[in-house]
């Protein structure tokens, strides 16, 4: 069967379903159990459809018959009978407060029960009257806090994280691909830029019928709710779930120029019509004229090479200054040699070493950094000296049983307030290499947080300073910090910078990238898996990475083990 819901979809389901009961007051064994499956679903080793129809899901860990029925109902209708009756149960204001960066169920419930707020606005009033502020375990820190996250949520709610979006374009891909008359389908816009936050989902459609009876077609799709028309070649579909998506549709003729123009940002297209003007072209109308006569472009490559440019990856479609640049060699997920940024069952992580190692030798990698957590994130497991011993004892083991694949001993080292890393040093001088991250006191000025990241970087034993803003995209804003400082300092002690591919945080910032590699800050690739499907974050970091212009040189895991590690010895001699 094909899959109507991917796993991440699935989980977020779950998840929504374990928040509603909650706000309904619950039991809350049923709460911690959807939770709970929700991380089985992200985590599973195989496509839901396919463990469906076997059985292995029903023997999961966590995944009763109930929880089964709801999670086959997603994936082969996308839907959810219970969490439509929990929606049409909860006041919808409340689970719009959801939504609300650190407010959670429990306070919501809090609020919801002694204050009678049961939306946004309420919310807001109560915050602004200082009612919000006297309620038990809250204060005027608390109440301005909620304030600045209805503003956030605001902000954000147009937006989409760009795996979410991904997985939404691909499933409408195969949706669009089954109507008649449609020859091919190319996810478009926002997606195809690889944009870490879309707003908006756009589809190109190529058919062999006029685009008026595609958009009759449009309407026959199970899950479309409307859809209105645009102009004679684009529709905007409403889905049930709420989305929209603009469909463009174009015969094969004229597909490079619909493509180019559904892909490029606003001054891509403005510049690139400029440059096609002055060489007595004309692109107009997502069509491509010399004069009167049509110039058929049925793929990009066409229509670039009819003005005397290469084609330009998508990626690089942004500022319209790309148009007079030479197009440089971007990096490809095939460039990387090495896996870093991995957490196993030993902290917050779901797999064994063996296992992580596995799945890396089966992904083509060389080796595979292990990061777990330090002993200062209680919060996510931190290793203690002794358990760093045991974990040491069992990477070892693994390296001496499977050929194929090295296991790197390394830990996701905390970034204490005073700029130094979590372990005293002979305990850093035992790992192979160390990511060192910031991961609390998030409010400090950004003086403060600058001299904080700087410090640690003067450590010998420090190789890449991990996601380096702290931010969680629609989530978290980055901390205050100086980045060119930062880079400066980089530079300057040969610590390389991470872009962590977690599709939460994509952090460094590509457009930040350039002025890292101006610094001369050696950049590295770290996917922040917490199970075996987070090794597909990669492909996020690797799409970052070529937003930003970056290719193989530029990257420190694209080096081979011995390369690799000798950039964070290097840094020791002396220690």
């Amino acid at each position: 069967m094909a899959a109507m819901m991917d796993r991440t979809g699935v989980a977020r389901s779950l998840e929504q379903i374990a928040s509603y009961l909650e706000l309904n007051g619950e039991n809350p064994f049923r709460v911690r159990a959807f939770n709970g499956a929700a991380k089985t679903v992200l985590g599973f080793p195989a496509e839901l459809d396919v463990a469906l129809a076997d059985g292995s899901l029903a023997k999961a860990k966590g995944i009763g018959p109930a929880i089964h029925q709801v999670v086959s109902e997603l994936v082969t209708t996308g839907r959810s009978e219970l969490l439509e009756q929990l929606h049409e149960d909860v006041p919808a204001g409340l689970v719009e407060m959801l939504g609300i960066p650190g407010l959670g169920v429990a306070k919501i419930r809090l609020i919801h029960e002694v204050l009678g707020v049961e939306s946004i606005p309420d919310l807001e009033a109560a915050a602004v009257d200082g009612r919000l502020a006297h309620l038990p375990r809250f204060g005027a820190r608390t109440a301005e806090k909620i304030l600045k996250g209805i503003a956030f949520l605001r902000q954000a709610s147009a937006w989409r994280l760009s795996h979410h979006a991904g997985d939404e374009a691909e499933a409408l891909r195969a949706g669009l691909a089954g109507l008649p008359h449609v020859l091919a389908v190319h996810v478009a816009g926002d997606v195809r830029r690889r944009l870490e936050i879309v707003q908006e989902i756009v589809m190109v459609l190529v058919a062999d019928v006029s685009p008026a009876e595609v958009f009759r077609q449009l309407a026959t799709m199970p899950g479309a709710r409307e859809i209105a028309g645009q102009d004679e070649r684009r529709a905007t579909l409403q889905l049930a779930g709420g989305s929209s998506v603009q469909v463009v549709v174009t015969p094969p003729q004229n597909l490079g120029a619909v493509l180019v123009q559904a892909t490029g940002t606003d001054a891509h297209l403005v510049a690139l019509a400029a440059h096609a003007k002055a060489r007595g072209f004309n692109l107009a109308g997502a069509a491509l004229w010399e004069g009167s006569r049509f110039i058929p472009t049925p793929t990009e490559e066409a229509l670039y090479g009819a003005l005397d440019l290469p084609w330009i990856p998508p990626e690089l479609r942004e500022s319209g200054a790309e148009i007079a640049r030479p197009v440089p060699t971007l990096l490809d997920r095939g460039d990387l040699r090495g896996f870093l940024h991995c957490h196993t069952n030993y902290s917050d992580g779901t797999p064994t070493v063996a296992q992580l190692a596995e799945a890396c030798r089966a992904a083509g990698y060389e080796y595979v950094g292990i990061t777990d957590h330090s002993r200062a994130a209680a919060y996510a497991g931190g290793l203690t000296p002794d358990d760093l011993q045991r974990q040491w004892d069992e990477i070892d083991a693994v390296n001496a049983r499977a050929p194929g694949i090295q296991v790197l001993k390394g830990i996701e080292s905390d970034i204490l307030v005073d700029g130094a890393l979590d372990y005293p040093d002979h305990v850093l001088a035992g790992f192979d290499f160390i990511i060192a991250s910031v991961h609390s006191r998030f409010t400090m000025s950004e003086q403060e947080m600058t001299d904080r990241v700087c410090r640690a970087m003067t450590c010998p034993y420090m190789t890449i300073l991990g996601h380096p803003t702290g931010r969680l995209l629609l989530a978290r804003e980055a901390y205050a910090i100086d980045l060119d400082r930062v880079f400066e300092t980089a530079a300057a002690n040969g610590v390389a910078i991470e872009i962590n591919a977690d599709p939460h945080r994509l952090d460094l910032d590509w457009r930040v990238l350039g002025r890292a590699r101006a610094a001369g800050v050696t950049i590295s690739i770290g996917a922040d898996a917490h199970n075996v499907g987070g090794l597909g974050y990669v492909d996020y970091g690797v799409g970052i990475a070529r937003k930003g212009g970056l290719g193989a040189a530029d990257i420190l895991n694209c080096r081979g083990v011995d390369a690799f590690l000798g950039f964070a010895a290097g840094r020791r001699v002396g220690a």
